[in-house]
């Protein structure tokens, strides 16, 4: 009788070992390759990763405004505002309505506080700052355009008999009341009287913020704050042992008073400490009388205006 053909045991045995073998290769020893993450994770201020995608920050809408083609005749734009923007306003509203016959610019200054209550009530259109938006205005739509760079100058009256330079540091004790006789910084013996602008005034508040580092004034019976935030009353009553403070600006012609170098650098070069940004504040959306005047600040005549050209 012919033997039977077929497979020997064994070798299904020896397939079996191999394919056992191989899948235990397979799922427990092979190298496996990582899967690549394409989202990149932002660093967190201490340097470790943050626990979940931080989302892209998108910024405020910003208005830009444009230099109008023309403006209708009978546009009148109002501004309140800021004692120290007094110069500025004047110099753009002669500007502008020589440029655009039949337009008026009604400007005011009593103070950056009331050109705020002002702009809030809808009673002018422009509120001109010498300090920057609060937080808080800034959540009732207000919104800052920054327009110039001033100096903080610090006056005496033309007859004081002192004539050197003030530190930092000597500024800040005779408007805090340390400091209450020119002996003390290199004067004549006489006491020191300080003329200080009310605390409606941005001028005061940024003196304060700037040059005292938030410091309170003093309250000694030498420091008078006067009632009204007027330059011309600052000046006025100075006399020949007074100090008060003024932007550069209003006072750098003034024949009646002298400025004080600070740290031996006078206001008005590019090295002097006490600078501050000036603004003209909107709410927002801006009307388009706001348009109108912002956009014609960037003009050659606005500019011209702007750095004290009529």
């Amino acid at each position: 009788m012919a033997r039977q053909s077929g497979t020997h045991p064994i070798v299904f045995f020896l397939i079996f070992i191999a394919l056992s073998c191989g899948g235990y290769w397979y799922f427990f020893k092979r190298e496996t390759t990582p899967s690549v993450n394409t989202t990149i994770a932002t660093p967190t201020p201490n340097g470790g990763l943050p626990s979940a995608p931080i989302p892209s920050v998108v910024s405020p809408n910003v208005v830009s405004f444009t230099v109008p083609v023309s403006v209708p005749p009978g546009t009148i734009i109002k501004i309140n505002g800021a004692t120290s923007m007094v110069t500025i306003n004047q110099n753009l509203k002669q500007s502008f309505e020589k440029k655009y016959s039949g337009t008026k610019i009604d400007t005011k200054a009593q103070g950056s506080d009331k050109g705020i209550q002002d702009l809030l009530i809808g009673n002018i259109d422009l509120a001109a700052l010498s300090r920057p938006l609060t937080a808080q205005e800034k959540t009732q739509g207000l919104v800052e355009h920054a327009i110039a760079t001033d100096q903080i100058a610090v006056v005496v009256g033309k007859m004081n008999p002192f004539k050197g330079s003030l530190t930092r540091d000597q500024i800040v004790g005779i408007f805090t009341g340390k400091i209450t006789n020119w002996s003390a910084v290199g004067g004549a013996s006489m006491p020191i009287q300080v003329i200080n602008r009310p605390a409606i005034s941005g001028t005061h508040q940024n003196f304060r913020e700037l040059v005292l580092n938030k410091q309170n004034f003093g309250k000694t019976p030498n420091i008078k704050t006067l009632d009204k935030d007027t330059t011309t009353l600052l000046l006025r009553a100075l006399g020949n042992n007074g100090i008060g403070y003024a932007t550069f600006a209003q006072v750098v012609n003034q024949q009646t008073v002298r400025t004080i170098p600070i740290d031996g650098i006078m206001p008005g070069t590019q090295n002097y400490p006490f600078k501050r940004q000036l603004y003209y504040v909107y709410k927002k959306p801006p009307n388009t009388a706001v348009k109108i005047f912002l956009g014609d600040t960037k003009s050659p005549e606005g500019q011209k205006a702007i750095l004290g050209g009529n």
